[in-house]
């Protein structure tokens, strides 16, 4: 039992806590016991609604600091900031999930966001996890062996330097050293501070809503 599990009403709590002949299984998945955890990251029922919401957030975040630093017009708040599936610059295409096709099938062809910097013959591969503070290093090399065969037939098709770039924070906002490295190779340096509010945030809003069913 971790501290933080006493201190919110799930169903961990009231079979474990206080005794009161709940039921620990998660009310959503009825797989795993309902800790706080796993509400934040790990239940299968969260994962395509609460879960990808948050993910596309702080994606959202990332793609208006993007489109700023390349001088594309954006709204003046990142929230009010919506990204469509090709955005084209000044010498730059910013894609948002969208697949890149190569001659050699690849199961991992779709980076969050990839950006294509013709003048500076450069391509930057962004993708983005906000799993449970235990995972968070392990997500961090998943991700830069993933695109590994991706990065490989981008620079042979658009001849440009191809580099990943994971950006993962873990749901209640813990990091890996060495993440600020990662990130402030983004266009514009986004604010890896914003990016944990964001996370936190969305994190909450996802505890309150859960909790109150």
């Amino acid at each position: 039992m971790r501290p933080k599990d006493q201190s919110l009403f799930t169903r961990n709590y009231q079979a474990y806590v206080i005794h009161n002949g709940a039921d620990p299984k998660c009310r959503f998945c009825d797989e795993k016991l309902e800790t706080i955890d796993h509400l934040v990251s790990g239940c299968s029922i969260l994962t395509p609604n609460e879960y990808k919401n948050r993910h596309d957030r702080v994606g959202q975040y990332l793609h208006w600091k993007i489109c700023r630093h390349y001088s594309i017009d954006t709204p003046s708040n990142w929230y009010e900031h919506h990204p469509d599936p090709v955005t084209e610059g000044k010498d730059v295409s910013i894609l948002w999930d969208f697949p890149i096709h190569t001659d050699r099938t690849i199961q991992a062809n779709r980076p969050d966001i990839v950006i294509k910097d013709k003048k500076n013959n450069t391509c930057l591969l962004i993708d983005m996890s906000v799993p449970s503070g235990n995972n968070v290093a392990a997500k961090v090399f998943e991700k830069l062996s993933k695109y590994n065969d991706l990065e490989i037939e981008v620079e042979k098709m658009w001849n440009l330097k191809t580099t990943t770039i994971p950006v993962v924070v873990g749901a209640l906002g813990l990091i890996k050293k060495g993440t600020n490295t990662f990130i402030e190779k983004i266009p514009r340096s986004p604010s890896l501070q914003e990016v944990q509010k964001i996370v936190l945030n969305s994190t909450a809003h996802v505890l309150r809503r859960a909790l109150s069913l």
